[in-house]
């Protein structure tokens, strides 16, 4: 008999295109998720896919099996989704995407605010790019994205959440003196140390420093947010870092955090969900759970 967990972890071996990643997708062992594709391949009688030293291949039979478990599950979401939408707030799965430049500052706060309040809820989190979360989100694999907005996609809402500052981060000992408050005009763009092509915050971060010039820009981009400050601390260069991640990594990083001069740069974090969602009662408590998190945060970034 075909079940729903395999034709998840299909979906996900589909998405990762990797045993190990689409196990991590699916949050269950390799083995097991191994051993579900494997009886599902025997339920239908064909080969799903192909097993490779660089990856997983998706045979003929499996592109066509995909595209029909893909539009079940789609319905399945749908029916959940209709149920939750009578029942209690944030009661069962809540799937939320997150940006990396939020994630490791904002979960650690939220998922134990959202469980002291919502015995039910039941959380699954990807953290991801924003257009690979908005993709999932428009695919019916998340229910809600956590992101820097504007977002220019068809068929969601979007809630506005709260107001993020950029500051400067320099190293504790670099000899150069930057006048505080700081003004766009003073940043030295070849100094300017980037997230790798992709993420928000790049963009966000070269459209505060547009200012600048076209000097040369640092060739070296980091994957995360804890990188780049690393790589400041230790005098490689200068990056922009917004409020909320500055309560954790001043703590852990011989920065100095240099502000920019009224009206700051900033940029406006919001909730975002499917329009066709009929959960609009749980996005509205999610919502106020973030900004009550989020506020906390920032004013640990005020002291």
């Amino acid at each position: 008999m075909l079940t729903l967990r395999q034709m998840r972890y299909f979906d996900a071996l589909a998405t990762a295109r990797h045993f190990g990643r689409a196990a991590e997708l699916a949050h269950v062992s390799q083995p097991a998720l191994s051993a579900q594709i494997m009886e599902m391949e025997e339920h239908l009688g064909v080969k799903l896919v192909e097993r490779s030293r660089g990856g997983v291949f998706l045979t003929a039979k499996g592109e066509d099996v995909l595209t029909r478990v893909r539009a079940i599950l789609a319905d399945v979401d749908r029916l959940e989704e209709s149920a939750r939408a009578n029942s209690g707030t944030l009661d069962g799965r809540v799937r939320l995407g997150v940006i990396p430049t939020l994630a490791p500052y904002l979960v650690p706060q939220l998922i134990p605010y959202l469980r002291a309040r919502y015995a039910a809820i039941e959380i699954e989190l990807k953290e991801s790019l924003t257009d690979r979360l908005i993709a999932d989100l428009g695919d019916g694999r998340l229910d809600a994205v956590v992101a820097a907005l504007p977002i220019d996609a068809d068929g969601i809402a979007a809630r506005p959440l709260f107001s993020d500052r950029f500051f400067m981060a320099v190293a504790d000992n670099d000899r150069k003196v930057l006048m505080s408050p700081l003004t766009e005009a003073q940043v030295d763009i070849s100094q300017l140390l980037l997230l790798e092509e992709g993420h928000c915050l790049r963009d966000q971060a070269l459209a505060v420093c547009n200012s600048a010039g076209k000097r040369q820009l640092m060739s070296f981009g980091a994957t995360s947010m804890a990188t780049l400050l690393q790589m400041v601390a230790n005098g490689m260069g200068m990056t922009l870092i917004p409020e909320i991640a500055i309560p954790s990594e001043a703590a852990r990083n011989a920065i100095r955090i240099v502000p920019f001069a009224e009206p700051g740069p900033a940029r406006e974090i919001g909730l975002i969900w499917r329009r066709s969602n009929p959960r609009r009662r749980d996005m509205e408590a999610l919502g106020e759970a973030i900004v009550d998190c989020a506020r906390s945060i920032l004013k640990g970034a005020e002291r």
